[in-house]
């Protein structure tokens, strides 16, 4: 009786099918607005929705947060996108700024 050799098979180590996007692998950028003595709250919701196409209550949401504790991190994202979030913030006179996660 001749014996039927098994197919050798060697584990999977270290290999994934799932790639991670180029944003997970770069540093995130947090755009922040900072409370401020000048602008009204119903201006501030109206910059937000504008610049992020954000809903009315979305927006509001973020402008309550600024108002109640002095500033609301709005979004996540790559430096480029981040700086050009936080250009157009101050375009329209909040003050806003980026910080690295």
């Amino acid at each position: 009786m001749a014996e039927i050799a098994e197919p050798e098979v060697s584990p999977d180590v270290g290999h994934s099918d799932e790639t991670e996007s180029r944003e997970s692998l770069e540093p995130g950028y947090l755009v922040v607005c900072w409370d401020d003595p000048v602008n009204l709250m119903d201006y501030v919701s109206h910059v937000f929705q504008k610049v992020f196409g954000w809903t009315k209550s979305k927006a509001e949401f973020h402008m309550l947060e600024v108002h109640k504790h002095g500033k609301s991190i709005l979004t996540r994202e790559s430096m480029e996108k981040a700086e050009h979030y936080v250009h157009q913030l101050q375009k329209a006179s909040l003050h806003a700024t980026m910080e690295r996660e």
